[in-house]
């Protein structure tokens, strides 16, 4: 029997927006969905200053997807192992280590801002929340690509209907104010160094995501879907820092802006559906991160015992890395992770690979293709 093309195997969906979904599943996290990256990175420039920043971040997220997912396409490399073996050779090691501590950090992140939620909204200790999402994590990553793409694809619907409705909400609760604050005359100093630090952190979701952007059928899927990537995963934050800005500045020193605006809204079932919505994405956040690491040890599994690796393993090594981060997240809380871990990360994630690839990686793509061996 003939087997299917990979355009039959292949829908619209899978090769134009889920890797798209995927990365926006990778960068909202703890942080994003909070508000608390929002106002971090975002808010000290000022209303027009922060969209300025978050346009710029938009642009390089575009830029760094779609070339990530020619070059990954072009060679092969559907985890960044495999990957970066291509793009930097016996160098790939120092990617390796950078990117497991950005997952620690991101883990702890996220364990810490749902321990957050649950103490908001439900009264309850911080660590009940942050051992909930542990477990959700663990209990997705063990069923592979098709439990996490099932993931992305229903949670990102949750998400962008839920935020939708909220900008609606703010907009006729707070449009007074929120016009007043976009016509200050604020410095915007910084924007630019706050929108490439945010962008360059984050765009490491463009590797983590590779498992997802096997249905791509051709350097044409690779690169409209990593240049729509960009918007899907900044847009529901640009609507929301718009709509923040009503409560500029004093919304800067809320650990949870987004439970802060809740409470001025005062819908109690918005306020937990909003609440349900952003553990939806902490749980497609920290699912993503783990289930890279999953299948870059797939791949080393596969290549050396002729074997996919057992869902029990992928268990085991979902939960041990979890347990990890949840005693990083009860220990140092969200707003010191935030701001002292990710700017460290920013620029080391600038050095191994955003770097390279618009380099190295962009000068094989124009004269041939990556198609080199693996180091």
């Amino acid at each position: 029997m003939a087997t299917a093309s990979p355009q039959t195997r292949s829908s619209w969906f899978q090769r134009f927006l889920l890797p798209g979904f995927a990365f926006k599943a990778v960068v909202i996290g703890g942080g994003y969905a909070t508000g608390r990256e929002l106002v971090e990175f975002f808010m000290p420039s000022g209303p027009w200053g922060g969209i300025a920043a978050m346009v710029l971040a938009m642009a390089i997220w575009s830029v760094v997807c779609a070339i990530t997912f020619a070059f990954a396409r072009a060679s092969g490399a559907y985890d960044y192992r495999s990957f970066f073996e291509r793009l930097l050779g016996p160098a790939w090691i120092v990617f390796e280590i950078a990117y497991v501590l950005f997952v620690i950090l991101i883990l702890a992140v996220f364990g810490a801002a749902a321990g957050a939620i649950g103490t908001a909204v439900l009264g309850m200790p911080a660590i009940v929340g942050t051992l909930a999402l542990a477990m959700a994590i663990a209990l997705v990553a063990t069923f592979g690509n098709s439990s996490v793409e099932r993931l992305f694809k229903y949670v990102s619907f949750l998400l962008y209907g839920v935020y939708a409705l909220f900008v609606v909400l703010a907009l006729s609760r707070f449009g007074g104010p929120i016009s007043e604050k976009l016509a200050l005359s604020v410095p915007a100093d910084g924007w630019a160094i706050g929108g490439l630090t945010y962008a360059s952190y984050n765009v490491v979701g463009a590797v983590v995501i590779l498992p997802m952007l096997r249905h791509l059928t051709s350097r044409r899927d690779a690169v409209v879907s990593g240049l729509i990537a960009g918007p899907l995963a900044m847009l529901p934050a640009l609507l929301f820092f718009v709509c923040m800005s009503a409560f500029y500045p004093e919304i800067a020193h809320e650990t949870l802006p987004s439970d802060y605006m809740l409470q001025q809204l005062d819908i109690p079932i918005f306020h937990l559906l909003f609440q349900l919505m952003i553990f939806a994405a902490l749980l497609e956040s920290g699912t993503g991160s783990v289930h890279a690491i999953n299948e870059r040890i797939a791949t080393v599994w596969r290549t050396r015992r002729g074997a996919d690796l057992s869902r029990r393993a992928r268990a085991i090594i979902a939960s041990v890395l979890l347990v990890g981060c949840i005693f990083a997240a009860d220990r140092f809380g969200l707003i010191a992770l935030i701001a002292s871990g990710y700017r460290v990360l920013a620029y080391t994630i600038l050095a191994v690979y955003i770097l390279p690839l618009l380099t190295i990686g962009l000068y094989r793509l124009l004269s041939g293709g990556p198609e080199t061996p693996a180091a």
